[in-house]
């Protein structure tokens, strides 16, 4: 991949990122701890996006965000890692 495209897939990562660290920082203390996962939604979000990119990491982070209700599940969820072996 040319510089100019890994330069372009970053900031559009970051560009999706920064919403989330905002709410880390500015909005999730005021709430509380009340995440039933760990790492937190938030957490897992900015992880998948940075491990799978894009399209994937957003998908998988709304999944983990989707399934964080009372009967959704609970504890130590990471973001599944790319298989990076060929």
């Amino acid at each position: 991949m040319s510089a100019f495209f890994r330069f372009i897939n970053q900031f559009l990562k970051n560009l999706l990122i920064l919403p989330i660290r905002f709410y880390q920082i500015a909005i999730s203390p005021m709430l509380g701890p009340k995440c039933r996962y760990q790492p937190t939604c938030s957490h897992y979000m900015v992880g998948a996006i940075q491990e799978w990119g894009i399209i994937k990491g957003t998908w998988l982070g709304l999944k983990r965000i989707g399934s964080c209700h009372p009967w959704g599940g609970h504890g130590y969820d990471p973001v599944p890692k790319k298989n990076k072996e060929k």
